[in-house]
């Protein structure tokens, strides 16, 4: 179990908050969080690339000069990998990347990430109505006040999308918002802090504390 400090809109101490979530043996920990890392990370990529091999190539289908007699070397086609213009050797090729993963080991990976981060966690009150109107000033100025440095990466946790408050952080880049449902591995990993509102942690509780 993890006891947190909850911390007002003026970043006062007001309480405290608990997570307990079931996560994996410490001597598997890192090993199933990497592998859910790499899943999201392959899943993530289209597999789209692709170049034209030798026979997709147009053109080449007259023999550039006679066999013999000419001093330079054979050439049966100017689409040729050697030639510029022609076929790739061995390019890429629409493919799928995707990696199976059991699903309750997915959700023992994250429960594991988000407990393994419970040093940077910060856990708020519910603060929505704070904001009259969308203004990116007074949440940077609250996220401050909450312990977070300027230049960090920060993942805000809320229960429910808030539209006042998306649209005060939407356009801070190193900044992320999400909602308690939506959450995941690299996001976890990847933040310097992350900001909770209490309302989200009960949320994290129930929708993944087995």
């Amino acid at each position: 179990m993890v006891n947190c400090v909850v911390r007002d809109w003026q970043g006062q101490e007001v309480g405290q908050a608990s997570l307990d979530l079931k996560v994996a043996k410490e001597e598997t920990a890192a090993h199933i969080v990497h592998r859910a890392l790499v899943r999201q990370m392959a899943n993530a990529r289209q597999g789209t690339a692709s170049t034209k091999t030798r026979a997709e190539v147009s053109g080449g289908g007259r023999k550039p000069w006679r066999q013999k007699g000419t001093g330079r070397a054979r050439a049966g086609s100017n689409r040729s990998p050697l030639w510029r213009g022609g076929g790739v050797i061995f390019g890429p090729k629409p493919r799928d990347y995707s990696v199976k993963m059991n699903r309750k080991e997915r959700r023992l990976a994250l429960r594991t990430a988000f407990q393994s981060r419970s040093e940077d966690l910060i856990v708020v009150e519910e603060f929505a109505d704070k904001l009259a109107q969308p203004k990116t000033k007074e949440l940077m100025s609250a996220i401050a006040r909450w312990g977070v440095g300027a230049d960090s990466k920060v993942l805000l946790i809320v229960s429910e999308r808030n539209e006042t408050v998306y649209l005060s952080a939407r356009n801070v880049a190193n900044l992320k918002l999400i909602s308690a449902t939506n959450l995941n591995v690299f996001d976890l990993l990847a933040a310097d802090k992350i900001v909770t509102t209490t309302t989200a942690l009960a949320k994290i509780q129930e929708v993944y504390g087995e």
